[in-house]
């Protein structure tokens, strides 16, 4: 047991050195290696997995006296099986992909070093091992995105991220000091049960050590999560190859959610944190989907869904959904790590070809006119409106009866009947020649996911935090007032359908609604174009810090 929980976290370790060390003798052959390490890696995680599956307890194995502690938890055992996952996929994809590149040898070294900076993230025990583990990660990424040195753009993207995560590492320094100094040791099992038993009890500046805390891990998360003012590094990254573009939107940028899931212990005492992650999640959740339409590139557009996709995972922490967020986080890495990674293959074919190559599925899809036939508008407004809000609340019902008593359940079931909601009436606008035979398979998807989703949500939630009472008191620190939400959730309701009625009036006033955009309008939109104005800053900021180092490496030299 012991034995397999250390080689989780230093096969990966081990693959690096040999890869560097016999890469002048076998040259591109080297990678072999790489993947190899890399299965026994993803089997290993696998085993740790099942252990956890069938009930072995949590344990911390201590490789030094204060620090360097690996933590066995189902947290930390899920985690890895998913990390090591996709680093496996990546591997493989990056034997052929890499092949014509320059340092191809370099190149797995570096994402073993990554893979394992990852592991020994998710299974650090201890303060100490978390923050150099913090650190190597945004050290590996900066030289995986710098891969082609030859690059300027891949070179300045590459700077930004750095800065950025720099940024986010300070939080977190600080949260460990702070946590050090209260209670005397770095044990992270150590200082959630003390901070269990008196929470109150140490204050930093007035504050009491879980609501300090609570606001700089969060502030920690919300850099490596691209979130809105720290996100600008997301989207920009694409200049690297895309095997590193997959692994930082499938992995890397989960960091935050993870960091949040690792601390849950805490948050149980930091309500008006939360409620502040909230409003953080569900802000860049509508930015990063708004900035993601606007896009004419692939893989921009991509790192912009990214973004939106991860502020809903920090919006889910911000309800107190813990472990959903865990399941968000993880079907999105295998998701977006495709996306990319099919990205990659559309890329190339398209480079090879000057045009849309026209084959029966293109004639199909983009010139067949389909007789149009629509369903009263009524009937489709009374499905739209009902149907899912009555799939959902069944679902939830049939799962965990309970559920309706947690706000952040409340809130999660109103965001799946709008998507629910918005999904059915697009079938009012679709070209079908059976609308009814369409309208009955979208409905018969919904609900297969909405049951597929509930229930899978539900087991991890068993999984993770196996103690009902616990579940429970982070959906509570997460509460707000009663009046105030139930005033929200009609506000913010009747904004959605006033959203809807005003589009169908658009639709079929056509150019007699809006003729001329509004000045308002325009302004919004040259905001959206220009992307809020935050790239200008970074690169500002960029030149100024590289122009500060110049100077800086004059005077060390001269002076």
């Amino acid at each position: 047991m012991n034995s397999l929980i250390v080689l989780v976290s230093g096969l990966p370790v081990l693959s690096a050195m040999l890869t560097h060390l016999l890469a002048p003798r076998l040259g591109r052959g080297v990678a072999r290696i790489s993947v190899g390490f890399t299965l026994l890696t993803f089997l290993s995680a696998v085993a740790l997995l099942v252990l956890a599956i069938v009930g072995e307890p949590s344990q911390a194995i201590s490789l030094g006296r204060d620090w360097g502690i690996i933590l066995f938890d189902p947290l930390s055992s899920l985690m890895a099986v998913v990390i090591s996952g996709i680093s496996l996929i990546v591997h493989l994809y990056s034997v052929r992909y890499m092949v014509e590149e320059s340092g191809y040898a370099r190149f797995f070294v570096m994402l073993d070093f990554m893979t394992a900076a990852l592991l020994m993230m998710v299974t650090a025990g201890d303060l100490i091992t978390l923050l150099i583990s913090w650190h190597i990660i945004g050290v590996m990424l900066y030289f995986l995105l710098g891969q082609d040195t030859r690059s300027q753009t891949a070179y300045r993207y590459g700077l930004w991220t750095f800065i950025t995560y720099r940024i986010g590492d300070i939080p977190l320094v600080l949260a460990a000091v702070v946590l050090f100094h209260a209670y005397g040791t770095w044990s992270l099992p150590v200082i959630f049960e003390q901070l269990g038993t008196n929470p109150d009890a140490e204050t930093f500046f007035g504050l009491p050590v879980a609501e300090a805390v609570g606001a700089l891990v969060a502030m920690a998360a919300f850099a490596r999560s691209a979130q809105f003012l720290l996100h600008i590094w997301l989207p920009y990254t694409m200049e690297g190859p895309t095997p590193v573009s997959a692994l930082m939107h499938a992995g890397i940028v989960n960091s935050g959610g993870f960091l949040i899931n690792r601390f849950a212990p805490l948050y149980i005492h930091t309500g008006d944190v939360l409620h502040w992650v909230f409003i953080v999640g569900l802000f860049t959740a509508v930015i990063g989907s708004v900035l993601m339409l606007s896009q004419n590139d692939v893989k921009k557009s991509l790192g912009y869904s990214t973004m939106g996709q991860m502020g809903f995972m920090i919006m889910e922490c911000g309800v107190g959904a813990f472990s959903l967020a865990i399941f968000h986080l993880i079907a999105h890495g295998l998701f977006k790590g495709t996306m990319f990674l099919s990205a990659g293959g559309v890329i190339g074919e398209a480079r090879r070809d000057d045009g849309i190559p026209k084959d029966d599925l293109y004639t199909f899809v983009v010139e067949r006119e389909a007789p149009k036939v629509q369903q009263p508008l009524l009937v489709m407004v009374g499905i739209t409106l009902v149907i899912p809000i009555l799939v959902l609340v069944l679902t939830h019902w049939w799962v965990a009866p309970d559920l309706y008593q947690r706000q952040g359940a409340i809130i999660l079931l109103f965001f799946g009947w709008v998507t629910g909601a918005q999904l059915l009436f697009s079938t009012y606008h679709m070209k079908a020649a059976n609308p009814w035979r369409l309208l009955g398979l979208i409905l018969f998807s919904f609900v297969v996911v909405v049951v597929g989703y509930t229930l899978i949500s539900h087991a991890f939630d068993q999984f993770l935090y196996n103690d009902p009472e616990f579940a429970s008191q982070l959906y509570r620190a997460a509460g707000i007032d009663i009046v105030w939400f139930d005033a929200l959730v009609v506000l913010t309701t009747i904004i959605v359908v006033l959203g809807w009625v005003r589009a169908y009036r658009v639709e079929k006033l056509g150019s007699h609604i809006d003729q001329k955009p509004t000045h308002w309008w325009m302004n919004f939109y040259s905001l959206i174009a220009r992307e809020f104005y935050i790239i200008d800053f970074y690169s500002g900021l960029s030149r100024r810090l590289l122009a500060a180092s110049a100077r800086l490496n004059v005077w060390l030299r001269w002076g």
